[in-house]
């Protein structure tokens, strides 16, 4: 499933204290825009253990404007906070692959931070069919 900007957040799922503890280290009191993010995930993940992702974000990676960081959460694993990217504009796109494991069904959340501050963000469904994180 490829989720543009938040389009397939479930807000049915649990998310754990320690997500929501990791979510607003990130955020403080920032309200991230839903745009320019391209989050690409399988929308159903036969194994958690072996889940790929793709992040893409527009942005023209000048050295005035470009994407310094990506990170990558999901709500109901273990660990939170899943990966962070850091980017440059030696980079040439905000573009990044990388595979995760997801103990079960839930969202995972991809936060992007501007070289200006701004926040993005990103969700998608990811349903867990065998769970990776010792399930």
């Amino acid at each position: 499933v490829t989720a543009i900007a938040g389009d397939a957040s479930s807000g049915q799922l649990e998310r754990t204290q320690l997500f929501e503890d990791e979510f607003k280290k990130l955020i403080g009191s920032a309200t991230p825009l839903e745009e320019k993010i391209t989050l690409e995930l399988p929308e159903i993940a036969e194994n958690g253990n072996f889940v790929p992702v793709t992040i893409a974000v527009e942005s023209p990676m000048t050295s005035e404007d470009y994407i310094r960081t990506i990170h990558l959460l999901s709500t109901s694993n273990p660990v939170a906070r899943v990966a962070k990217f850091r980017l440059s504009p030696l980079n040439g796109s905000a573009r990044v692959q990388s595979r995760m494991r997801l103990a079960k069904t839930q969202d995972v959340i991809a936060v992007v931070e501007r070289s200006d501050g701004a926040l993005l963000i990103a969700t998608a469904l990811v349903k867990v069919t065998i769970g990776g994180c010792g399930s």
